[in-house]
């Protein structure tokens, strides 16, 4: 049954149990969105590309080509890197969840898992995207941060960010030179109500630095407080 309310975007689920996808399936159209599905990774990376949604919900579990290698695919491609994925897999070891954030993955939930909880993931991760743009611009050093466009540049180079990624830089350009704690981040970024796993602050925040190259020190961790963004010469 679809709802009648008016579609939230297009979600694309890759998934291989069919009783899992119509689960997912249901309870997304439920909720508003436009769902379109994939049964295994290659036919997965074929509706990304194709489709554009507006997120992924990710099995990691797959035939042929694994969830982990189709998420590094979309990553790691310009016209798919920016779609949020959320990894749904029955692999809840925090350090298999620690290693799907590496790969770029916005979210993660564990099988099993409730259907209203994958839905407001879902709906979270687009939130953030979609937060109305503002059009000021902030330049701290060699860094330009534009909300308007999503974009930071370093030295005039357009950095390729993920959504969380530049949510996370920005809230840290913001607060330049005050600590933020890792609590605070995964409220004001991830917008999670009750957070327990700050690991996903750090192997995010891990990434990023690996992405500013010689300006990684810019993003200075504070032992006991959390991180501060303190722009300066690249590192030697």
């Amino acid at each position: 049954m679809k709802s009648t309310k008016a579609t939230s975007g297009t979600v694309l689920v890759i998934e291989d149990e069919a009783d899992v996808l119509d689960l997912v399936r249901y309870h997304l159209e439920k909720a508003g969105f436009r769902v379109i599905v994939a049964h295994d990774g290659a036919a997965g990376l074929i509706k990304a590309r194709d489709e554009k949604p507006d997120a992924i919900v990710l099995d990691l579990m797959l035939p042929g080509i694994c969830g982990e290698d189709v998420c590094r695919e979309l990553k790691g491609t310009d016209d798919t890197a920016s779609i949020p994925v959320i990894m749904l897999t029955a692999k809840a070891q925090a350090e298999e969840r620690v290693a799907g954030l590496e790969l770029g993955a916005d979210d993660y939930v564990a099988k099993p898992f409730s259907p209203r909880e994958l839905v407001l993931r879902v709906e979270g991760v687009l939130r953030r995207l979609r937060t109305p743009a503002h059009s000021e611009k902030l330049s701290l050093g060699p860094f330009e941060l534009d909300r308007g466009t999503f974009e930071v540049r370093l030295e005039g180079d357009k950095l390729d960010l993920t959504a969380i990624e530049f949510k996370l830089i920005a809230a840290l350009m913001d607060r330049r030179g005050a600590p933020i704690s890792r609590t605070d981040l995964l409220r004001d970024v991830w917008g999670y109500r009750n957070p327990i796993d700050s690991r996903t602050v750090d192997t995010h925040m891990r990434r990023l630095r690996a992405k500013l190259g010689s300006y990684a020190d810019c993003l200075q961790t504070l032992r006991g407080e959390g991180y501060c963004f303190k722009t300066g010469e690249a590192a030697g």
